[in-house]
């Protein structure tokens, strides 16, 4: 044993060195090099898609998110909710209680038997209790609109080796793609991997639009999905644009009711009346998506009548010179310019019959009624302090209003106050029943549009590009 110990020092006296560095070649072969090797012989097919938005594994972008995992229910395309991972689901409580019964047999895609244990919603003020079989939410008051809540997807959060010393973050679901790689700049996402048995998702995150189709055009993307504006992409001969009409989003003018100039609906009416909206699908009336089960016809629609418009303006004639700040987004500048050049036009007709009107008596107020637009471009908007915004907003999957229109809310940035509303919202959110349901969100819908405390214009389109072959 002694003279093979001398054999072994002496050989390791002359090669150590040589041995030591094939030793770090063989770690970085087969860390980094052999998987590398590994993906090139994939025989995937293998797409680039870009995100707009900065995100994290633990908050990643609905369509990722719903191609790895499931939620207990999920959103049909009318908004109504069916089950998912969840069997069935009761209330209890006079609605404050839900009682989820989870489906047997599911796994997780790292082999793991799903429990309901793995039910890991971190909801606000919510007791969550997990039975054999069950899972019971215990809210604090009646809230419809939960069922909606629990179809976002669950995850686990494990770690998996990487480069033989390190570990690394793997995030595991419970759908039909496994997120098998992602890459981060500081806490955000730059890049991540999504794989089935026949497809790999390459995803790769930018901070705009424009970077986004700036990266398309070098080559970094193939498919972008959901652009405001396919810009100057649509002129690409080897570029296929899909226009889809997004029914869920819609275009509005937003009154600060706590304004002087904004405060009478009668002010807000005429200006409505004044605008021309569109005649074809794109039209929005109101603030609930017209494919969702609780949409109901009976809005007000205020299609443009130029002589009503001038009726509800001269019915109260402003105290004040109509001098309106419009702030919107450098992308509806266009839009804008077109209501400025509509209402003051409008303003100058009302003017007109003011001074000839035998039923006005004060005609020194007459100048008021004429309108000046100021357009205020910012990418942006403070909605805490502007006059009228022009923007898109979006139209949630449930019919819930409350956080938007309750007078009480800090997100109703309108400072719109109604008793009437506010007791529909609070009452639409604590009933179960479908069809209770449905009649109050009618009458939201008809007594809101009366108000107007915004102007409902159009539907938007979104845009999907891809590289012809791709």
């Amino acid at each position: 044993m002694r003279k093979y110990y001398w054999y072994i020092s002496i050989f390791f006296k002359k090669h150590g060195v040589v041995v030591l560095g094939s030793i770090v070649v063989a770690i970085v072969i087969f860390s980094l090099f052999l998987p590398f090797v590994v993906r090139l012989l994939e025989f995937k097919k293998t797409s680039y898609i870009g995100i707009i938005g900065d995100y994290t594994l633990t908050s990643l972008p609905k369509e990722i998110q719903e191609k790895v995992s499931s939620g207990l229910t999920k959103i049909q395309p009318d908004g109504s909710v069916v089950p998912d991972l969840a069997e069935r689901w009761i209330t209890e409580n006079d609605g404050k209680t839900y009682r989820f019964l989870i489906k047997q047999n599911i796994h997780w895609q790292d082999g793991k038997v799903f429990t309901t244990n793995d039910v890991n919603y971190d909801f606000n003020k919510v007791q969550v209790v997990p039975t054999q079989n069950e899972v019971v939410f215990r809210l604090s008051e009646a809230f419809a609109p939960f069922q909606s809540v629990v179809s976002l997807p669950l995850f686990r959060v494990t770690e998996e080796p990487y480069a033989f010393f390190f570990k690394k973050q793997k995030l595991v679901g419970l759908g039909a793609y496994q997120v098998t790689d992602f890459t981060q700049r500081g806490q955000w996402l730059s890049e991540i991997v999504l794989s089935n048995a026949n497809e790999k998702l390459v995803y790769r995150f930018y901070l705009t639009e424009d970077d986004a189709i700036s990266a398309f055009k070098r080559g970094e993307v193939d498919v972008l999905n959901n652009l405001s504006s396919p810009g100057d992409l649509q002129n690409w001969p080897s570029v296929e644009v899909n226009q889809n009409l997004d029914t869920a989003s819609y275009l509005g003018v937003f009154f600060n009711t706590t304004s002087d100039l904004f405060s009478s609906n009668e002010i807000r009416q005429a200006l409505n009346y004044a605008l021309p909206k569109p005649t074809d699908e794109t039209r929005a009336v109101g603030p609930i998506n017209p494919k969702s089960w609780a949409f109901s016809p009976v809005a007000k629609t205020y299609d443009f009548d130029e002589q009503r418009a001038i009726d509800r303006l001269l019915s109260v004639m402003p105290g004040q010179p109509m001098n309106i700040e419009l702030t919107t987004l450098p992308i509806f500048n266009d839009e804008a310019n077109q209501i400025k050049k509509s209402w003051e036009d409008f303003g100058q007709k009302a003017y007109a019959q003011c001074l000839q009107s035998t039923t006005v008596k004060e005609k020194s107020l007459c100048p008021n009624t004429k309108i000046s637009v100021t357009i205020r471009l910012t990418n942006f908007p403070d909605t805490s302090n502007f006059q009228a915004l022009l923007i898109a907003e979006e139209s949630p999957t449930d019919p819930d209003q409350y956080a938007l229109w309750h007078s009480q809310q800090p997100t109703n940035f309108t400072q719109y106050k109604n008793v009437r509303i506010d007791g529909l919202l609070e009452k639409g959110r604590q009933t179960e029943d479908q069809k209770a349901r449905f009649t109050i969100y009618s009458d939201f819908q008809q007594f809101f549009s009366e108000d107007a405390p915004v102007i409902f214009i159009q539907h938007l389109y979104k845009y999907d590009v891809k590289r012809k072959g791709k």
